[in-house]
């Protein structure tokens, strides 16, 4: 192992497959393990040599996190080179976004500022600038408590199926109720009175996002990882094209298995949005494609790379160096911007779950075929199963993660 001093350090908040997946890209480039923070140790980031993990009791929310911040910032006072902070989470980018003013002089925090970051993290409020940049998305109707009574019903103006999601993502992580789900598929008008009436009776506050059902099944749905340097000029964008998500309802819209891809237009569309409000820092879109309208729908924007970003680093563009290239290096003002995966060729498939149950649970199609021959070809990867922190332990673990994935599939996938 190199020990030598690097000229930054980086500080990762969280322990998923988000948090594994950055330190590992630091990894690769700088053979140095990395030091994380999170309440939880979960099964990514457990048995591993490239991360230092402390557990802190609370850490997930104010008043513990700001708290623990403050005792930590002591810590790295003493730093003479930058200190970068990546929160892995919803929660932690907003945190950090929050409390930039008392962290920003010890940490290095690139994160745009709290107001922006509430109005993005609000789908309601995306929407809103959505419509002032002309971007698509789906046709939406705002549900709010106010508008919720136990004995009458919403009406609705979208024919069913209709989906319908939390419009504060922050907030959901803390509602719970026998069949909650990420986000809901709505068959009927019993079915979607009875979920907005478990929804408002369980906690949850916030607006709700009512939307017209894109047709299609997984293969429809793109992600698209950013990174926006500090002059908030977009510096790299990759695509990725999921072919495969998590049925689970607790996991419904993780991807499970990625194929990367080039659309020049879409590229364009979002490094226009993102200039234009001043961002900073990574961003992560979900969209997918409308055959009615040929047409690719945004359903958010999330102010942090995705739980599956290391498809971005698994081609070749390491996801966790542009941050250190932009703080550390001052090296990206005058570097063009990074346009991802041109070369078909040079492609690599990104796989959370195992190679059998993507042959099996995939819908047939081109991509899928294109998916299998890089599979054939050994072009393909995953966050977790890494060979330079490989271990017995982390073997076991990783034989379980498939074996959930398998049974999970058999249990709750069904075709759209």
């Amino acid at each position: 192992m190199n020990n030598s001093k690097l000229d930054f350090t980086v500080v990762l908040l969280g322990s998923d497959f988000n948090a594994y997946g950055m330190a590992r890209s630091l990894y690769e480039k700088y053979q140095q393990p990395v030091k994380a923070y999170a309440e939880r140790s979960l099964a990514p980031t457990r048995f591993t040599k490239i991360i230092d993990l402390t557990l802190i009791d609370g850490f997930s929310e104010d008043p513990v996190w700001i708290q623990s911040m403050l005792e930590l910032k002591k810590e790295y006072a003493t730093h003479s080179e930058p200190v970068i902070l990546i929160g892995c989470g919803d929660g932690y980018a907003e945190l950090i976004s929050k409390h930039k003013d008392e962290l920003e002089d010890v940490f290095v925090c690139p994160y745009v500022d709290y107001d922006l970051i509430k109005q993005l993290n609000s789908k309601e409020n995306f929407y809103k600038l959505c419509e002032k940049f002309d971007l698509p998305y789906p046709k939406t109707k705002i549900i709010s408590k106010a508008d919720f009574k136990s004995n009458d019903t919403i009406e609705q103006p979208f024919g069913y199926p209709v989906a319908l999601k939390p419009t504060n993502s922050v907030e959901w992580l803390d509602v719970h109720f026998e069949g909650r789900k990420k986000a809901f598929i709505i068959e009927s008008e019993d079915e979607f009175n009875d979920i907005v009436k478990k929804v408002y009776t369980n906690g949850y506050t916030s607006d709700l996002i009512l939307q017209d059902y894109i047709p299609g099944d997984d293969s429809n749905m793109r992600t698209l990882n950013a990174y926006v340097d500090k002059n908030h000029k977009v510096k790299m964008m990759c695509l990725g094209h999921p072919l495969l998500e998590d049925p689970t309802p607790s996991n419904i819209g993780n991807y499970v298995a990625i194929l990367p891809e080039y659309n020049e237009k879409l590229y364009s569309m979002v490094q226009s949005f993102l200039e234009n409000i001043n961002y900073v820092g990574y961003a992560n879109f979900d969209m997918k494609y409308d055959t009615r309208d040929n047409t690719f729908k945004l359903f958010e924007i999330n102010l942090r790379q995705g739980r599956s970003s290391f498809f971005v680093s698994l081609n070749g563009y390491n996801l966790s160096d542009w941050v250190v290239q932009d703080y550390a290096y001052d090296s990206l003002e005058n570097q063009d911007v990074v346009y991802a995966n041109q070369d078909k060729s040079k492609r690599y498939l990104w796989l959370g779950l195992g190679k059998n149950v993507f042959k099996k649970y995939a819908k047939s199609n081109a991509d899928k075929d294109f998916a299998l021959e890089l599979i054939k070809k050994g072009q393909y990867g995953t966050t977790f199963w890494y060979d330079k922190d490989k271990s017995f332990k982390r073997w076991l673990l990783d034989v379980w993660i498939k074996h959930n994935y398998a049974k999970n599939f058999k249990r709750y996938f069904s075709e759209k």
